[in-house]
């Protein structure tokens, strides 16, 4: 997500509360299918939505069950948790405090023609879950179609998912099925104000979507083709091997586009922008750079997308939100990239955003620093951006203790618990960076980048576990780095 990221390094701390490319490796592992067919009401602000999912077993279990999270319920009124912090309600909700939610109108099993009602429930810890009861169960490596009516309500909020002022965004909005841990079951993690908490695993996907003819669509995946009828446009959309789909929609873009090797990299601004061209550029070298240090980009489009976010950003399969509210285009410079390193670390080398932030965000903001130090033209230098860093942190660490008595500065922990959003910016963002640049610093160069390459090369399309990243980074190094990574990890080390 976010940035929080340039903030860290640009502004003083505030505290508020010759290379080959590697591609990703040639396994075919059974892949669950969302055909979603969807209908947004600008007027009502309501989406309705059909959603078709051939959903693959892919645990050692025998399942009774199938559980999706139900993101949108969080944005409703009473929710468990809040959606912001406390210091940017007034950022979220310019127009005052707003509410929406999801609902579920039906839930059936196809079976070749026949289509039979299933039980659900909306479950969870705060009506998060949608339960699924299957009829027979499946097996493992068996599949099972379900079929979900559904409408969800927006709310008026700079959000993932909401209208604002100029762009109505859809992150997070469909029922999509949980993880499912071996000895854990599915992962039903509440959401939370601070970071990402989602957690998916890479599917195929088909939309359909209906939108009113004045707006102008920017989309996860590949648009196949575009039709109008009766007031309303409607795309049909298809993308493989994504964790997410994510769209967003406008009657202020103004879009320009060019061929990347192959890719169309597309930057959606708003009308009477004057940076579209600068943004497209960074947004271009961003992609250039990131394959030849990390890896194959897998997909054959990538929109960067103005909107309005609380945030800095927010990255999705091939689609990444940028806020409008980026004060200089330094700013928005920093966050497109940001971003574009989210679709390697999260979104094609995934990992559980809840409870293991560090291993995307702290790995994407660093590979970000990478960037704009092979970058000079945008005037950042990484050993400054690390030694403010270090200097941030200090001084975080230093207030907390003096107002609390003690700080947690452990990086290996839920969004939970982490107790305020500048707490979780520091020690994931801040600390991250500076431990990853001291790693490079202790192997150097070349073991680093080997490493960042095995480690997208072996994970592509999979989400891997912490301890699947540090096994990857001592066997490419050749150095026994787990002490290392564990004493950063849990707290230990002292930021010098």
């Amino acid at each position: 997500m976010k940035n929080f990221k340039y903030l860290l390094f640009i502004l003083p701390v505030i505290l508020i509360a010759p290379l080959l490319f590697i591609g990703c490796k040639e396994e075919e592992p059974l892949l669950s299918t969302y055909n979603l067919e969807l209908e947004y009401d600008n007027n009502s602000h309501i989406l309705s939505g059909r959603e078709e999912v051939e959903y693959f077993n892919v645990s050692d279990n025998y399942l009774e069950n199938i559980n999706f999270h139900l993101y949108p319920n969080a944005f409703r009124q009473g929710a468990k948790n809040k959606i912001v912090s406390v210091s940017n309600v007034d950022k979220a909700y310019p127009n005052g405090e707003s509410f929406g939610d999801i609902k579920i109108d039906s839930v059936e099993e196809k079976i070749d023609k026949d289509v039979n009602s299933l039980e659900f429930s909306v479950a969870g810890e705060d009506e998060n879950i949608l339960s699924v009861k299957l009829k027979n169960g499946i097996y493992p490596d068996e599949c099972v179609k379900i079929v979900i009516t559904f409408k969800v309500t927006l709310a008026n909020i700079n959000h993932r998912l909401g209208y604002g002022e100029k762009v109505v965004n859809f992150g997070n909005f469909y029922p999509i099925a949980c993880v499912y841990e071996q000895g854990k079951g599915f992962m039903e993690e509440l959401y939370h104000s601070n970071g990402d908490p989602f957690y998916s695993d890479v599917a195929n996907y088909n939309v359909k979507i209906s939108y009113p003819n004045s707006m102008v669509l920017a989309c996860s995946g590949n648009v196949a083709n575009e039709s109008e009828s009766g007031g309303m446009k409607t795309a049909q959309i298809s993308q493989n091997k994504v964790r997410d789909f994510a769209f967003c929609l406008s009657e202020n873009f103004n879009m320009i586009e060019k061929d990347v090797d192959g890719v169309k990299v597309k930057y959606y601004g708003y009308e009477g922008d004057q940076n579209l061209t600068e943004c497209l550029e960074v947004s271009e070298k961003a992609l250039r750079f990131f394959e030849e240090t990390i890896g194959e980009y897998s997909y054959p489009t990538l929109s960067v997308v103005k909107t309005g976010f609380v945030h800095g950003g927010m990255e999705y399969p091939t689609l990444v939100m940028i806020s409008d509210d980026c004060q200089s285009q330094e700013d928005f410079n920093y966050v497109i990239v940001h971003e574009i390193a989210h679709q390697w670390w999260y979104g094609m080398v995934g990992n559980d955003e809840y409870n293991n932030a560090w291993m995307d965000e702290s790995l994407a903001e660093y590979s970000t620093l990478m960037f704009f130090e092979r970058h000079s033209e945008y005037n950042f230098e990484i050993d400054k951006l690390i030694k403010n860093a270090t200097t941030n942190f200090k001084f975080f660490v230093e207030v907390y203790t003096d107002v609390l008595g003690e700080v947690d500065t452990s990086m290996n922990r839920p969004l939970k618990d982490f107790q305020t959003e500048p707490e979780y910016v520091h020690c994931i963002y801040t600390k991250g960076s500076i431990m990853f640049h001291t790693l490079r610093q202790s192997v150097g160069d070349k073991r680093f980048e080997k490493a960042l390459k095995t480690y997208f090369s072996t994970y592509c399309f999979k989400n891997a576990s912490p301890a699947e990243l540090i096994q990857t980074f001592i066997r490419s190094t050749g150095y026994n780095l787990e002490g290392f990574f564990n004493s950063w990890l849990d707290g230990s080390v002292i930021v010098m």
